[in-house]
């Protein structure tokens, strides 16, 4: 069965003269066998009008039945609601008496009812299963106690159920007043229980309560946990509209702003710019520190007009950050057979030194193989195995020391890029100027591996025992940084200001004389020197 608002009656259909709606409880006169109306996932409450539409045959059957006779029915809630024909077993023993004021049969055969439910009865035994359920039932009145503890459970539901109208739109305001001034505790709990949405089982649990104050308190229960539920979904409604509200006014602004620009003359060049920079951010795969730094950087340049002049520091900040090797890498070849082809390819001779370098090779080789085979092993506990000495060729000019570094890059499958160290006197040559400076670049460094766009090159560090100092800093020093395994994994650009990994570059320095390279540079490197021509 189904509840249903909208009826439509015949004229004819009239309350019959016994109608027990007029005569008191106590003399009702229950007949010897009652009807039994079995509900599908509803539960009929005493002192409720409930609309339902019957439409199988028995039930069909049973209200023409009633109809000629005293218009009493006993509606019992069945245990198991997709049965559609539910048997003595499958239904509840506690139900109500109800009387059918009104009846309308509907072109499809189905009958729509309008019933005025009694008092709570209980069934103490079935007569009969053909053509419709028979039984024997008798009156099961509640306990009803007035006192603090009721009147102060009433005043919680009608407080509840205010609450909850607000939430609801299909409660009328009328409802709501008349339950404020509902002294009788049934009467609140049944006309109440009608309109707040439950599970089955706990409207039954609320029928079959005997005292008064047990069905208050079950339905407080069942109305404060769907309070919290539809406070929450409004809640969260009012989250999501707000957000879509402040969506809507910063899509607003953004074409208010584009409308002032070209009044102004200015494009919507910026915008595709900050775009731009936005999906590159996303796609360059940068470390998490960075991500945020440049992140902070495009809002802060979404921001700004395009003719501040900080607007140009910040996009040529970002175009490094996006343009850098954050994550591109290439594939080692550590075949040492093919890496001794190409030495003796590339250069005569050089016996001893051409030995030096695949054992070199060798030894990086099988630190990688080992790095595979303990992968599950915490990387701090691998990094000491991981690094490998750093070579430098020492040599006269000429001898082949910066092709030597161009075959090695050959034979591994790796970019080759050369960086001369001659010259150079200021220590932010190699550690990049402050972007507080006017025209503040990156160092050599970083500049090299935008170049090379990979982050795992081999760069070959020329004529490193032609490093100069003086006032402006020592370039030695950061190049400690550069060549020290322990610390080049978070190498820290002045520019940048934000860690980059070099822990993958392999440096290859160059010298012509040992005696010029600073001492803890030399400690640094290993150096196999190369012997001029006679």
């Amino acid at each position: 069965m189904e509840k249903f608002n909208h009826l439509h009656f015949s004229p004819d259909d009239s309350f019959a003269k016994n109608d027990p709606e007029a005569t008191d409880e106590d003399e009702l006169k229950l007949p010897d066998a009652l009807p039994i109306l079995p509900l599908r996932g509803l539960v009929a409450y005493p002192q409720t009008a409930v609309p339902l539409t019957v439409g199988q045959p028995r039930s069909v059957a049973l209200i023409d039945a009633t109809m000629s006779k005293d218009r009493l029915i006993g509606l019992f809630t069945s245990r198991k609601p997709e049965l559609e024909m539910p048997g003595p077993n499958d239904i509840h023993l506690i139900g109500v008496l109800a009387y059918i004021q009104r009846i309308f049969r509907a072109p499809d055969g189905t009958i729509r009812i309008l019933v005025q439910c009694q008092s709570r009865i209980r069934i103490e035994e079935y007569v009969s299963q053909e053509p419709f359920l028979m039984a024997r039932v008798r009156l099961d009145k509640e306990t009803v106690e007035v006192n603090l503890e009721t009147e102060a459970l009433m005043r919680t539901i009608t407080d509840q159920f205010s609450r909850l109208a607000d939430l609801l739109p299909n409660i009328p305001n009328e409802l709501v007043n008349s339950t404020l001034n509902t002294t009788d505790p049934l009467q609140l709990v049944y006309t109440i229980s009608t309109y707040v949405r439950m599970e089955l089982d706990k409207s039954q649990s609320i029928l079959e309560e005997d005292t008064a104050e047990g069905k208050l308190r079950l339905l407080s229960d069942v109305m404060a946990k769907e309070l919290d539920v539809l406070e929450l979904g409004r809640k969260i409604q009012s989250e999501a509209q707000s957000e879509m509200e402040k969506s809507q006014r910063d899509y607003y602004l953004r074409e208010q702003l584009k409308a002032i620009q070209r009044e102004l003359g200015e494009s919507d060049d910026q915008v595709v710019e900050v775009e731009e920079f936005r999906e590159k951010i996303e796609g360059a795969g940068m470390p998490e520190e960075a991500y945020k730094e440049a992140k902070r950087e495009l809002d802060r340049l979404s921001r700004l007009p395009i003719s501040s002049a900080e607007y140009g520091v910040i996009r040529t900040y970002l175009d490094w950050m996006v343009n850098l090797p954050w994550s591109k890498r290439t594939d080692d070849q550590l075949d040492i057979n093919n890496a001794r082809k190409v030495l003796d390819e590339d250069h005569y001779g050089l016996k001893d030194i051409k030995e030096r370098i695949l054992e070199f090779l060798a030894v990086r080789k099988i630190k990688k193989e080992r790095e595979k085979e303990l992968s599950d092993v915490p990387q701090d506990y691998l990094r000491k195995d991981r690094l490998g000495a750093i070579l430098c060729f020492v040599g006269p000019p000429g001898v082949g020391k910066t092709s030597l570094g161009a075959s090695i890059a050959r034979a591994m499958g790796r970019k080759f890029i050369r960086m001369s160290l001659g010259g150079i006197r200021d220590e932010s040559e190699i550690r990049g100027f402050r972007r507080t400076y006017i025209g503040a670049l990156p160092g050599r460094i970083i500049q090299t591996i935008r170049r090379v766009e990979t982050r795992n090159p081999i760069i070959m560090l020329d004529e490193i025992d032609k490093l100069g100092r003086d006032f402006r800093g020592d370039p030695a020093a950061a190049l400690l940084e550069v060549l020290d395994p322990e610390q080049n994994s978070e190498f820290r650009d002045h520019y940048l200001d934000v860690a980059f990994d070099l822990s993958e570059v392999l440096f290859i320095t160059t010298a012509n004389d040992m005696d010029t390279i600073p001492g803890p540079l030399l400690d640094r490197m290993e150096v196999i020197k190369l012997s001029g021509y006679t």
